[in-house]
């Protein structure tokens, strides 16, 4: 949950931090700009930069700028958070304009488990999603080169590309016994927040594609047809939602949890370092009777309204366990307009579970098999129908 033309950051929680990072003493570290000595000597920074200069048999073609940048990638991949990168001037903008909902690419959210590329979501209407990709799916290879060791950021920026060009990716599925490369055609992506129709005439069936920021709009101005179809029931959709606005998700969650009830909890990771995020709307649709959807693709946000609405109001997850990522990223500009965006907080659901690298767990499991999927079949709707009709 943060978007790319392959989106790469889930949930976009995450806020825009300061322009420039203050330097702080670091204990046991020495740095000149601050006068700071230590067990750890950052000169020998210096003295590695002053052999590359004397004796790099290129030196004419050092790019000293591509140096310091490599560097704090480096420091930033030391870390071992696949969700706290360096991104250079161009990639910060890049990923500024992304993040409005309007970008060119595939249009799937990518991460990594386990130290694999892996796809969490492809999105509502996308090339992606149209070529047949699916959570959990492997990406072995872009355009013929391994994503062994291949960092997300670095991923995004071969698979992200114009629109009508095409980018092949080497896929593995558990169900599969080889990989297969699949060609996508790259187009403008443009995702819708929501749909939602009656199910079994009186059941609001909606689908929740994305937690950007037009769906706190879209979802007003649904309820209000909700509220006016004679609907019954609610079956809340989040497969294959990567996240979104932490802000959205707290206002979403306003509509079925009463005013002042916990959302989502921040949690630093100091000793009483935390912040609670409580519901701040009027809960019109808390009374219905529902139930909620997720996959191996609902992550971040999609986690946090899932979590809150099973721990405050004891509404049923059907599917499959989510993905699993529950922190928060802050995006902080340096000082040549590169960024470091990172993490600096976890998120726990109202009951205090942890979501990050855990997932929810569903009350209902129910899979998609490969041939339900070919045959365009939903046990996990059919199962969701089923428990909500009788509740």
């Amino acid at each position: 949950m943060i978007t790319f033309g392959v989106i790469v950051s889930f949930g976009l929680g995450f806020t825009i931090g300061k322009d420039q990072a203050k330097i702080l003493p670091i204990e046991g570290v020495t740095n000149l700009e601050i006068g700071k000595p230590g067990l750890i000597d950052f000169s020998l920074f210096w003295d590695a930069w002053g052999q590359i200069q004397e004796s790099y048999v290129n030196g004419e073609s050092l790019d000293f700028a591509s140096m310091v940048q490599g560097a704090i990638s480096g420091m930033v991949d030391s870390l071992g958070d696949p969700y706290t990168v360096f991104m250079s001037a161009e990639d910060t903008d890049k990923f500024l304009d992304d993040i409005s909902g309007y970008f060119e690419g595939v249009g799937m959210e990518i991460g990594i488990r386990k130290g694999q590329l892996q796809v969490v979501a492809p999105l509502e209407g996308t090339p992606a999603q149209k070529a047949g990709l699916r959570p959990g799916d492997r990406i072995l290879a872009v355009d013929e080169e391994s994503t062994r060791g291949m960092t997300i950021d670095e991923a995004v920026s071969r698979i992200r590309g114009e629109r009508g060009t095409t980018v092949v990716l080497s896929i593995f599925r558990d169900s599969w016994d080889e990989a297969k490369d699949i060609p996508i055609k790259r187009a403008v992506i443009e995702i819708p927040s929501l749909a939602w129709e009656l199910k079994e005439g009186n059941i609001a069936y909606i689908q929740l594609f994305q937690f950007s920021g037009k769906a706190s709009y879209d979802f007003q101005q649904m309820v209000s047809e909700i509220l006016a179809s004679g609907a019954e029931r609610i079956i809340l959709d989040l497969r294959n939602n990567p996240g979104g606005f932490l802000e959205v998700s707290q206002d979403i969650a306003g509509w079925f949890i009463e005013r002042g009830e916990t959302v989502v909890i921040e949690d630093f990771g100091e000793e009483d370092s935390e912040l609670i995020y409580k519901a701040q709307g009027s809960s019109r649709l808390g009374s219905y009777p529902m139930v909620v959807l997720i996959n191996q693709g609902s992550a971040s946000a999609s986690e946090i309204l899932a979590g809150a609405l099973r721990d405050v109001n004891g509404v049923q997850l059907i599917g499959m366990k989510s993905f699993g990522k529950g922190s928060v990223q802050e995006l902080m500009r340096l000082r040549d307009d590169s960024s470091l965006k990172i993490t600096v907080a976890k998120w726990l659901t109202p009951n205090r579970t942890v979501i990050n690298e855990m997932g929810l767990e569903p009350d209902v499991e129910v899979d998609i098999s490969d041939e339900d999927f070919d045959e365009e079949r939903d046990p996990q709707l059919e199962r969701a129908i089923e428990i909500v009709s009788g509740l």
